[in-house]
């Protein structure tokens, strides 16, 4: 008996999906638990898995938007592959008798109309032969006299003119009347070759909705400080060799970061909570949002329990996940749950910028270029790496002075990072 393929639960909110591609084929063989095909969340791509071996019969197609419990394919587990069969070719006609009368020569009116005197693009070519027109019978406003997409337009939206009298000479020296598009001074239509539309993924429009969100829906303040790198560099230089070899994993600098704002985050509670309505939302546990760009766009796995983990854990839970994240394949439960994020856009070459929020968290951390500047130090001048931070935050719930306070928070430990180490 056929086993159904169907769309299985695939986490909060998450409703419906689009089928990216088909990993097997129909009447292909597949065995227990190899990926059929690639589905698109508003979160992220998932590889459904067959449920049973057997004989694939495809349902649903690419492209096609499919709800969580929707069958879209079949499992034959002992069947034959189930491709179907070619229609049988249908036989040829017999070839006319040779005393046959011949077809009479089309009217003169059902001719071709006569070829432009300049070659046509193929967006004005395609209205041309969706309407039927006579190109020749057209005014061009274009260069050399052109006919342009805005002309043929105008020509098809114009009313049909009353049928000139015969005993009406044609003056031969009456100016052409101009057409009504385009106006003196307007810019021209764009060519459809010029542009190229394609449909937004589910993933970018789910970013686009939420970024949306949360500009309609919080306070979003942003406040700034800077922070001399100098200790985390030297530190990280002095420590990095052998911290890969005993953890297996390269020490960079999220991890200090992230437990920077672990801590400071255990001491400011209200920054790691969230508006419900008219209740505010406490998390006993900093479940840590990291932003990595991919081909794709953006995504914001998450470090869970973050709180207890120590450098090593944190740098790699980091890795682990920005590398499902570059290979496109997060689980649905690693981009759940985040309670704050940090961004880093100093990886691209960011100065500054004012991060969004990413809802329903309250604040984000945007991390950016480490640039020597400058800088007075016990009233001297001395060139410094420094870094600006920027925490943008809902201030419906988070005021002012409290963000200032976490952003110092995270700024001194990083000066000091010896503090982050004995936790202090």
């Amino acid at each position: 008996m056929a086993v159904d393929v169907r769309i299985p639960a695939l986490g909060e909110s998450i409703t419906e999906g689009v089928i990216v591609r088909w990993l097997k084929q129909n009447g292909e063989a597949v065995a227990a638990d190899e990926a059929l095909f690639e589905l698109e969340t508003d979160k992220a791509s998932v590889e459904i898995p067959a449920p049973t071996a057997g004989v694939i019969s495809v349902i649903a197609t690419e492209g096609q938007t499919v709800h969580v419990g929707d069958v879209v394919a079949r499992i034959e587990p002992n069947g034959a592959a189930s491709k179907p069969a070619a229609p049988a070719k249908p036989a040829a006609p017999p070839a006319p008798a040779a005393s046959a009368a011949a077809p009479p020569a089309a009217p003169a009116s059902a001719a071709k109309p006569s070829a432009p005197a300049q070659p046509l693009s193929p967006a004005v070519r395609r209205l041309v032969e969706e309407h039927q027109l006579d190109p020749s019978s057209i005014a061009g406003s274009g260069k050399d006299g052109r006919l342009t997409k805005g002309d043929v337009l105008a020509h098809i939206s114009a009313p049909a003119a009353a049928p000139a009298p015969t005993a009406a000479p044609a003056v031969a020296d009456a100016p052409r009347q101009p057409t009504p598009y385009p106006r003196p001074g307007a810019p021209a239509a764009p060519d459809e070759d010029a542009v190229e539309r394609v449909p937004m993924t589910r993933l970018r429009q789910r970013i686009a909705e939420r970024l949306r969100q949360a500009q309609a829906t919080a306070a979003i303040l942003t406040t700034f400080n800077e922070v001399d790198m100098t200790a985390v560099m030297e530190l990280r230089a002095r420590f990095k060799a052998r911290f890969a070899e005993v953890h297996g994993v390269p020490l960079g600098f999220m991890s200090f970061f992230g437990r920077a704002c672990v801590v400071a985050l255990q001491e400011m509670p209200l920054v790691n909570a969230q508006i419900d309505g008219t209740d505010i939302v406490y998390h006993k546990r900093v479940h840590l949002g990291v932003a990595v760009g991919t081909e794709r766009g953006l995504v914001v796995p998450i470090v869970h329990n973050a709180d207890q983990r120590d450098f090593a854990g944190l740098e790699a839970e980091i890795a682990r996940l920005a590398g499902l994240a570059r290979d496109n394949k997060l689980a649905i439960d690693d981009l759940s749950g985040g309670t704050f994020t940090i961004s880093n856009g100093g990886v691209y070459g960011s100065l500054m910028s004012t991060p969004i929020l990413n809802p329903p968290q309250s604040a984000i951390l945007g991390m950016h270029k480490i640039e020597k500047r400058a800088v007075v130090v016990n009233d001297q001048i001395v060139i410094r790496p420094m870094m600006y931070l920027a925490l943008s935050y809902d201030h419906r719930l988070i005021d002012g002075a409290e963000a200032v306070t976490f952003l110092v928070k995270v700024k001194e430990r990083l000066e000091d990072p010896s503090r982050l180490l004995l936790g202090v």
